[in-house]
């Protein structure tokens, strides 16, 4: 037992999130975020200290004139800026990336977007 809290303590911040990202999608993913809004995966790049988000989008978001369109980007941008869980992974710096793909068109890419420190702080 304290074996594994001296592991636990010495983990870096790097290890907890490549850790908590792979946790969460084997327990979570897919998983509805909203109508016509599935999570697919959550990813931690650690060479590029970046948080990944995949989404599918089905029935009317699955249109990339609808996603574009809704200053999606921005929307993302102030979700990013206003998240408390997001907190700690911020003040580090580190990159969140959201991927929204088609349900209908399997493959494609409706939207993704990067935010590094500078846009979010």
């Amino acid at each position: 037992m304290a074996a594994m809290m001296v592991a636990a303590c010495q983990e870096s911040l790097e290890e907890r999130c490549q850790r908590e990202a792979k946790t969460y999608t084997e327990k979570h993913c897919p998983m509805p975020v909203g109508k016509d809004i599935v999570m697919d995966s959550m990813t931690f790049d650690k060479a590029t200290h970046t948080i990944s988000y995949v989404y599918t989008l089905s029935g009317q978001l699955d249109d990339s004139a609808v996603v574009q369109g809704a200053n999606s980007r921005e929307l993302l941008l102030q979700e990013v800026k206003n998240s408390t869980h997001l907190k700690l992974y911020k003040e580090a710096g580190y990159n969140f990336r959201y991927v929204y793909h088609s349900k209908q068109k399997k493959g494609t890419k409706l939207l993704e977007a990067t935010f590094r420190k500078s846009d979010y702080q």
